[in-house]
């Protein structure tokens, strides 16, 4: 992710402007740990989705990975990018062969009904989305929780039914602000989607600044994209409702 930072004016003049079927592969997507700051790749959804012509993924776990893999192979029509992390998987089941994903397209890991909250995630933020809705669960509110796959372009029709059916949505990325976050914003914005109040949103992406050495979870808790972080976010922002298992409890989490 780094590196492709010191080709941009390539990416950009030889690549997008000419909408060439180039394939990028970004390592060390999201934060690095011992690597620091200097591979840190905090900026490449901010950088890639503002290019016409780019498509841009980000995989949720290894499996996703494969899937990812099979999509940039299969497609032609212009350039594309899949991001993935330094590290260890998550130990998901591996698939056989990656199957070529519908471009633009999410997908729904649960949805119980009457949730309340929505938490859409872009990468590998997912597990600890789940982490998050279990608790928040426990305490009596409902949550759906989505794998947008695509920060470019977005599935609008995920993100408009997710915003138009639940009180609470919160975005997640491994980030920086003026990526993913940013394109639901400007398209819940564009549509109208935020104008009667209904929906509160927030987006949770790492912090306006360098990070240094540490382990990534340590890292990623401190940027407040773990899942006692979203707990707190969604806490803090649910409208209050007179159920007694919300009047009981905000949560305690170590």
């Amino acid at each position: 992710s780094t590196f492709l930072q010191r080709g941009y004016d390539q990416l950009v003049h030889d690549v997008a402007l000419q909408n060439l079927p180039v394939r990028f592969a970004l390592d060390r997507a999201g934060l690095v740990g011992a690597d620091g700051a200097t591979h840190a790749g905090a900026f490449d959804l901010a950088y890639l989705c503002c290019l016409p012509n780019m498509t841009v993924m980000a995989a949720a776990d290894e499996a996703e990975l494969v899937h990812m893999v099979a999509t940039a192979h299969a497609h032609d029509t212009g350039p594309i990018a899949f991001r993935y992390p330094r590290g260890e998987g998550v130990g998901v089941e591996m698939p056989d062969r990656g199957e070529v994903l519908a471009i633009g397209r999410g997908r729904v890991i649960q949805r119980p009904e009457g949730a309340r909250v929505a938490l859409l995630s872009l990468g590998t933020r997912l597990a600890e989305a789940l982490k998050a809705a279990e608790r928040l669960e426990a305490a009596g509110i409902g949550v759906t929780v989505a794998d947008a796959r695509f920060a470019k372009p977005l599935d609008e029709a995920l993100i408009l039914d997710l915003a138009s059916s639940h009180e609470v949505l919160v975005t997640l990325e491994e980030g920086s602000v003026g990526g993913f976050g940013a394109m639901v914003l400007h398209l819940l914005s564009s549509r109208g989607a935020l104008d009667d109040g209904r929906v509160r949103v927030r987006t949770l992406t790492l912090p306006d600044s360098y990070q240094d050495h540490d382990t990534p979870e340590r890292m990623y808790a401190e940027a407040g994209l773990d899942a006692p972080s979203i707990v707190k976010v969604v806490e803090e922002i649910l409208p209050a409702r007179g159920t007694a298992a919300e009047r009981g409890g905000r949560l305690r989490l170590a």
